[in-house]
């Protein structure tokens, strides 16, 4: 849909099978098979950086440190989009098998507003997935 729209968009994962994933339902499209938590792609600047499942798959620390690169990576005026459960609990994923940790809603918030980030809304979804949509304010955030 973003490419529909016209606009030029980046991938990153971890994971081979998703990154082909990508390059075939999205061939041409700029797309690395690495961390997120070391790509590449986070020394350029972007207008909004979505995180759809990843965020609570890392550990407290690195969502943290991820938060930050975020931030770091958004234009002033960018959006940053993210999934994460608003309670703050472990649990083991269905699909990855990993253990899964989530900060709780008031944690995130915090940690935007450390990194320059104030939250324009949060949402959930009918498959109760929490969604939290940020925005980096000011030239220097």
């Amino acid at each position: 849909m973003l490419i529909e729209e016209g606009l030029e968009v980046f991938g990153v994962d971890a994971a081979p099978s998703f990154v082909a994933a990508f390059q075939q339902n999205l061939p041409g499209t700029p797309v690395v098979c690495e961390s997120v938590l070391e790509s590449s792609f986070f020394d350029r600047k972007f207008d909004a950086v979505l995180s759809i499942g990843l965020m609570f798959l890392l550990k407290a620390e690195e969502q943290r440190r991820l938060i930050q690169r975020f931030a770091d990576a958004l234009v002033p005026g960018g959006h940053l989009l993210f999934t994460a459960p608003a309670e703050p609990h472990i649990w083991t994923d269905v699909m990855t098998g990993l253990e899964s940790t989530s900060l709780g809603a008031e944690e995130y918030r915090g940690q935007l507003a450390a990194v320059g980030l104030s939250v324009a809304g949060e949402y959930e979804d009918e498959g109760q997935n929490h969604y939290f949509d940020a925005l980096k304010t000011g030239q220097n955030a």
